[in-house]
């Protein structure tokens, strides 16, 4: 349920909204200033979520499976990019194509966790 929340936020953030607020013909400061305004939460989100999820995997497998598997793997990387995310958003004010980048690793990286099996599922 939480990887529904985060992948489908960062998908339909920048995927669907902005782009429509955009085509409602708003000036491209105001859909710039929404966007900072929203990204920030959705990635706040997607990190919180990704903490739920690693938690589960540890539960259903063992702490070893977040190095091995790729589940574990993947929400490393979230949590890495939504840290670098805030980090560079904090630090470094002319980091936009950083945190567009950040953005983007979490929207596939969550994508492909969408992919992946349900901890638990499927003993090795």
């Amino acid at each position: 349920m939480a990887q529904t929340f985060w992948v489908g936020g960062l998908w339909l953030l920048h995927f669907l909204v902005l782009p429509a607020i955009a085509k409602l013909g708003l000036a491209q400061l105001l859909v710039e200033e929404i966007a900072s305004a929203v990204r920030p939460l959705v990635v706040g989100l997607a990190g919180f979520c990704a903490v739920l999820q690693a938690v589960v995997l540890i539960r259903a497998e063992h702490l070893a499976s977040l190095w091995r598997d790729m589940r574990g793997q993947l929400l490393l990387t979230v949590l890495v990019m939504a840290t670098s995310y805030f980090g560079v958003r904090h630090f470094y004010s002319a980091g936009g194509l950083w945190l567009m980048f950040s953005y983007m690793v979490m929207a596939f990286c969550g994508l492909l966790l969408v992919l992946q099996a349900v901890p638990g599922s499927s003993k090795r």
